[in-house]
């Protein structure tokens, strides 16, 4: 029970930034978490992924989970290596896709582990473990309850949950929470909206939700993004302008995807262009295993899902094929004519779309095709940006492929859309958080919130921020004296960047000069700057 007799809620992760997704929930019947996700980023924010959790896991005593997503998943495993031993809420649908996506996250970790120490060898550092094994997956999955929309749960002595279709994904969820407050009559509130999905998704309903709470706390990713509506088929043949543009004798189109609902989206259109006639028979090779899997269980949640017939004839497509193993994927790199890579991860940061632009960023054959959002200081959000040249695994690639991007795919709802999901929840009694976001995308909801609804309470919590839920509004609480990262950190380029590019630029300007021995004049500037 928190001193105040009020729930005390802690934000540490995805605040003032997208990825991290961690909430703590302090009442008197207990302590809580809504989801346990990893960061993805700039080194900075990834590091964090390593360090203590800022609060002790073997005081926690139930977690919910609003979706399978790692960045709202992803640490579960770490949580209860440290010592949580509650169950973990969640979705049917949720609960099966953390069956394949936890065990994935571990492979990669250990991959991606040995690969950093070979490279670390040289240097003699010490050994990188990974962040979790295959153990803590396991006992992670054993700890798992899968619920149905709609159904009331006690998490807590005098706290109960259900969970609200967000459209975001399968099985995606908002979790609403009644707590009761000592000498309150009324219990409070509490809404979180998770992952919210945009109007008119291929494979899920529009979000949904309850009415007159006391919080809510939402996401905000596209809070300052207007999109123009769009229906199926005019995205579809958006899609189709896009495959026809990057065509190229022996050339590729490459889609980095989150492996779960946008991959099936993608699979679902594409087959469906070729079938209409819209499009020729192309190859489409889906280089992930975990997408593989994942389209298994959407497979198997068929019939929960918008177009599920539709789906469901698309994996039939004679044009298309999954990698399952390394040796599959290896050998996409000797495919002749034109043909169509889907790999995760969407932000570039890891898996095997990383080996797919070692492959093709250089070639002008190439085309790479952006379908969701990018992360500051991701891979991704580089290679939008508009970047010459980039590093990948400590080689340098010039960018010669075409960058694209098309934003009709986003899993996430846009300014006007979150906007209007608030204003259905009315009325909202004590305040709103803005989360899930970065600070443009903030400032830019916070604004149309206030135009839209002058006496609405608006926050915007960073990283760590505990804040006391009162009747009255929300009461801050005193921060810890030694911050995680400092604010500026979080959701913004850090200092491996700027390393990353001065290499490149370092490499350009010795390429670039006139002769040996004004490369030689250049280097002895660059050793004198770092005598000490």
């Amino acid at each position: 029970m928190t001193d105040t007799g009020f729930p005390r809620l802690g934000f540490h992760g995805a605040a003032r930034g997208v990825t991290g997704s961690c909430y703590r929930l302090e009442t008197a019947g207990g302590t809580m978490l809504i989801d346990c996700g990893m960061f993805q980023g700039s080194k900075s924010e990834k590091e964090l992924n390593y360090r203590p959790f800022p609060f002790a896991p073997d005081r926690i005593d139930a977690v919910l989970l609003t979706h399978a997503h790692i960045d709202h998943s992803g640490l579960l495993p770490k949580l209860v290596r440290d010592g949580f031993a509650g169950p973990i809420h969640s979705t049917h649908p949720t609960a099966d896709l953390l069956a394949v996506m936890l065990p994935d996250s571990a492979h990669i970790q250990a991959l991606e582990t040995r690969q950093l120490n070979r490279r670390r060898a040289r240097w003699q550092s010490d050994d990188l473990t990974p962040i979790y094994d295959d153990t803590d997956v396991a006992a992670t999955l054993a700890l798992t309850r899968g619920h149905s929309y709609g159904d009331w749960l006690t998490v807590l002595p005098g706290v109960r949950a259900r969970f609200w279709n967000a459209g975001h994904m399968l099985g995606s969820a908002s979790v609403e929470l009644e707590i009761l407050v000592p000498g309150h009559r009324k219990p409070m509130r509490v809404l979180f909206s998770g992952d919210l999905g945009p109007a008119a998704k291929l494979l899920q309903p529009d979000p949904q939700g309850p009415s007159g709470v006391d919080y809510v706390i939402c996401e905000s990713t596209y809070g300052d993004t207007d999109r123009p509506s769009a229906s199926e088929a005019a995205r579809r043949a958006l899609l189709r302008i896009e495959v026809r543009a990057a065509q190229r004798p022996d050339g590729a189109l490459l889609i980095p995807s989150f492996a779960v609902e946008r991959a099936q989206e993608l699979i679902a259109d594409l087959t469906q262009l070729m079938h209409d006639g819209d499009l020729p028979p192309i190859p489409i090779y889906v280089d992930s295993p975990l997408a593989s899997r994942a389209t298994e269980v959407f497979h198997r949640h068929r019939r929960s899902l918008e177009n599920g017939r539709g789906f469901d004839a698309g994996l039939r497509s004679s044009n298309l094929f999954f990698t399952h193993e390394v040796e599959d994927s290896k050998a996409l790199d000797q495919v002749t004519g034109f043909h169509i890579v889907i790999a995760a991860s969407g932000m570039c940061e890891a898996g095997r779309i990383r080996h797919r632009l070692k492959r093709w960023l250089w070639s002008d054959a190439a085309t790479l095709l952006f379908v969701g959002y990018q992360a500051q200081g991701t891979l991704g959000r580089i290679l939008r940006d508009g970047a010459p040249c980039v590093r990948i695994q400590g080689e340098a690639f010039d960018v010669r492929a075409r960058i694209r991007a098309i934003d009709l795919y986003s899993g996430h709802a846009d300014g006007p859309e979150l906007a209007a999901w608030i204003a259905a929840r009315a009325p909202v009694r004590s305040g709103v958080f803005l989360t899930h976001g970065e600070d443009p995308a903030i400032d830019a909801l916070a604004r149309r919130l206030a135009a839209q609804a002058p006496d609405l309470k608006v926050h915007r919590p960073s990283l760590d921020d505990s804040i006391d839920l009162t009747p009255a509004g929300p009461r801050p609480v005193a921060m810890a004296p030694t911050p995680r990262i400092r604010p500026e950190q979080v959701g913004s380029l850090d200092w491996h960047n700027d390393v990353s590019k001065l290499f490149l630029d370092l490499n350009d300007a010795l390429i670039g000069a006139a002769d040996e021995k004004a490369r030689n004049a250049l280097i002895r500037r660059i050793r004198r700057a770092l005598d000490p």
